[in-house]
């Protein structure tokens, strides 16, 4: 094994894994992957993570979704991994104060709580709340909780920023 002077495994075998064979790299050359047009339906990303979620409940400065835990978005536990509880803070928080026919607002900040944790098929509901908006900038806390036991598995503070274009 290739080691640094710590006795550490080096950096070179950390590449050298990464590597792809001939074969592999032909199978990739010969991928099609057209170029998504905004507005003209989900994303890849969007359709991999929020894939199943169900919009409950929509009011002014509030939506209320449930998701339940699906496999690809689980580690290697059978857990509800930490970055897809970040993505769905992000997404569903950003979902609150999106106004339809007017671009997407670009986080700026999020903060989460991880409380808890969320199994495979587990069943979650998630409410984004507008937490207050001045200008282009918005804020939103988003809940994470089990549908079934109450216990919160994260918190998210979220803050946002879209510079629109006055409709005057």
């Amino acid at each position: 094994m290739d080691q640094n002077e710590g006795g550490k495994p080096s950096m070179e075998k950390a590449k050298r894994s990464l590597e792809l064979t001939d074969d592999e790299s032909e199978a990739v050359s010969r991928l099609t992957v057209p170029p998504h047009q905004a507005g003209a339906g989900p994303s890849f990303y969007e359709y991999f993570s929020l894939r199943g979620i169900r919009v409950d409940r929509v009011e002014p400065g509030l939506v209320v979704c449930t998701f339940k835990v699906p496999p690809h978005l689980s580690d290697r536990s059978g857990r509800l991994a930490n970055g897809a509880i970040a993505n769905l803070v992000d997404e569903v928080g950003g979902a609150v104060v999106h106004v339809e026919g007017l671009p997407m607002n670009v986080s700026v900040d999020m903060c989460i709580s991880f409380m808890s944790t969320a199994k495979l098929h587990d069943e979650l509901e998630i409410t984004s709340r507008v937490l207050g908006q001045r200008g282009g900038y918005s804020g939103t806390i988003v809940l994470m909780r089990n549908k079934v036991t109450g216990e919160v598995i994260a918190e998210g503070r979220h803050s946002l920023f879209g510079r629109h274009a006055s409709k005057l």
